[in-house]
């Protein structure tokens, strides 16, 4: 039997690989998986450089790398901080909204398909577990 950890990381991987084909699918056949994932760690409402780099556990230069790249495409834009007007938040532009509207749609395929093979009380069950770990396990929750 796969370690809990191995068969999380290849649950979480189905998922990457299912959005990257599907938003490439779409037409936005320009973001890498590097990309996607720092990306993913940005809010609706603006994420500083910093955290982005924390978040995604790589270096400042990395993530500035990524989100230069992302800038470019005319998926992020770098905005004023209103908290701090030395700093500049990330920040979907409308191009990225649409990317990741169509990352959403494909989360919540997903998470039908593994509720239906699962069913509805294994799947709450499984919810209400993995929930609890993120408490040991992601300090950005």
């Amino acid at each position: 039997m796969l370690h809990p950890g191995v068969l999380m990381f290849i649950c979480g991987r189905h998922i990457e690989s299912r959005v990257m084909t599907a938003i490439a699918d779409a037409g936005y056949d320009d973001i890498t998986l590097a990309q996607a994932r720092i990306a993913a760690r940005v809010s609706p409402d603006g994420t500083r450089l910093t955290e982005l780099a924390e978040a995604a556990q790589v270096t400042k230069q990395t993530a500035g790398f990524l989100v230069d790249q992302l800038e470019r495409a005319g998926y992020v834009e770098r905005v004023p901080d209103p908290a701090d007007a030395r700093a500049k938040l990330v920040r979907f532009a409308p191009k990225g909204e649409a990317v990741v509207a169509c990352a959403r749609r494909v989360e919540q395929q997903v998470e039908e398909e593994w509720q239906a093979h699962l069913g509805p009380d294994a799947y709450r069950a499984m919810q209400s577990a993995l929930s609890s770990l993120r408490e040991l396990t992601d300090p950005y929750a």
